[in-house]
């Protein structure tokens, strides 16, 4: 596997997790000892008995590692500055199986930003793909780039939507990402 790091941990606590790939919740039990295969935009992927697991950040200390920093934005900040802050967040969203966040594997399809006059916050809307329609982390990659943007100082509503259409290509991976993943 491409960017395996394979470093033991013992589990700090009973620990949910996401099956790779089929998008089911697990419980792993405390001082279970499991492999860090990958650990990018602050989620990480285990190695336990024979089988792939997510563990968002937030559960970070369950591996004894640090819980990411919650992002700022300067109190002067553009609608423009959140956006790119959104896309930011965005890079921090990793395929558990694919060391390439889903911004270079061309997976955003669409983010738009709104100033929600009522409440004053900005509203974000994002059309996003998987890279196969049967993949069973296409909730959980949603749920991740919703709980990532929500992260953002001033953000309101935050919509993910995932659509099929187009169909995502390897085409769609921006050329950094063609070369990580040798396709180049």
């Amino acid at each position: 596997m491409l960017g395996q790091q394979n470093e033991p941990v013992t589990l700090r606590r009973d620990l949910e997790v996401t099956a790779v790939p089929a998008g089911t919740s697990e419980t792993l039990p405390k001082d279970s000892l499991a492999y860090i295969t990958q650990a990018m935009g602050g989620s990480f992927t285990l190695y336990f008995e024979g089988n792939l697991y997510r563990v968002a950040g937030r559960d970070a200390d369950a591996l004894g590692k640090d819980v990411p920093e919650v992002p700022t934005l300067r109190p002067d900040a553009t609608d423009f500055d959140f956006n790119e802050l959104v896309w930011d967040q965005m890079r921090n969203v990793y395929d558990p199986e694919i060391p390439i966040n889903i911004v270079e594997l061309g997976l955003i399809y669409d983010c738009q930003v709104a100033r929600n006059e009522a409440t004053g916050l900005r509203d974000v809307s994002i059309r996003m793909t998987v890279t196969a329609p049967g993949c069973g982390m296409g909730e959980i990659l949603l749920e991740d780039v919703k709980d990532k943007v929500r992260l953002l100082p001033t953000c309101g509503e935050v919509n993910v939507e995932l659509v099929f259409d187009p169909p995502w290509n390897q085409s769609m991976m921006s050329e950094a990402a063609r070369l990580d993943a040798g396709l180049l």
